[in-house]
């Protein structure tokens, strides 16, 4: 991989919430960067342009490089209160490629356990999460953390083709499995779902899991019509290799019946959306 990193002086770092996560029970996100460097192709959020705070290299360059808050730790210190229900990050991974030098994740960890507020939600595909897994831990005590684990597929080609930046299902699983031996309570989060078998997907996601299932199919315009959507690179990708079914939402609705076929034979729920992620603000 080959990306840059920069850096720049913010004025905030917790944001109010609205749309989508407010709907789920999010007070605030916190968003440490801008720009991702898994650079998926059919992430949601260079299609929301200035909404999401972005700058024009932003969306025409995405995943090439980010750009850190670098006072977001003295930041969020100043901003923190007991009673918030924070999302981290619904505009970029925390614990992107990046991470692994940039460090942004240990700082704010250490603010949240200083400072916590009610409750606390990581949502990555990251398992360099594991890195800060003993700050985590210790933050566990401290507040009501979740960590919202993607898994996306489990064909290996696909992943490759569409997220090749980011790490394979058994890196990921392995990740849920060690923090959920920790104590960290950990979703499965099935979003957004790309072409996969739905039951061995959703079967892997419940052997590591002790918890509900989380998903969501890829965005598309015939159901969602403003706001965030898929990216078009995402699209060409599927009509290359034959998916386009998958981006159809009466194919999405079969897929989504079949995982709840599968999770509710095993005593889990699987929510999509507003209500699945309304879980993890309780």
């Amino acid at each position: 991989m080959v990306f840059r990193i920069f850096e720049q002086e913010a004025t905030g770092i917790l944001s109010r919430t609205r749309g989508f996560i407010a709907e789920a029970g999010f007070t605030h996100s916190l968003t440490p960067a801008r720009n991702c460097t898994y650079g998926c192709t059919y992430c949601y959020v260079p299609t929301m342009r200035v909404q999401s705070g972005l700058q024009p290299e932003d969306w025409r360059r995405w995943g090439e490089f980010t750009t850190y808050k670098g006072n977001a730790a003295e930041l969020l210190a100043r901003q923190l209160r007991p009673e918030q229900v924070i999302y981290c990050s619904p505009l970029v991974d925390p614990y992107q490629p990046a991470e692994d030098s940039r460090r942004m994740m240990p700082r704010l960890l250490d603010a949240l356990t200083a400072r916590p507020p009610r409750v606390f939600v990581i949502q990555t595909r990251g398992p360099r999460i594991l890195r800060d897994l003993d700050q985590l831990v210790t933050l566990a005590t401290r507040t009501r953390l979740r960590v919202s684990f993607s898994l996306t597929t489990d064909r290996e080609p696909v992943r490759r083709w569409y997220e090749p930046n980011c790490e394979p299902l058994e890196a990921r699983l392995e990740s849920i499995r060690r923090l959920r031996a920790a104590g960290i309570a950990t979703y499965a989060t099935l979003a957004p779902l790309l072409p996969c078998d739905p039951a061995r997907l959703a079967q892997a996601a419940i052997a590591a899991t002790d918890t509900d299932l989380i998903g969501d199919p890829l965005h598309t315009r015939a159901v969602k019509r403003h706001g965030a959507t898929t990216r078009p690179e995402a699209l060409r990708v599927s009509r290359a290799r034959g998916f386009d079914t998958w981006h159809d939402p009466a194919f999405q609705s079969e897929t989504i019946a079949e995982i709840r076929r599968v999770a509710e034979s095993a005593g889990r729920r699987f929510g999509v959306g507003v209500e699945g992620f309304s879980w993890l603000a309780i």
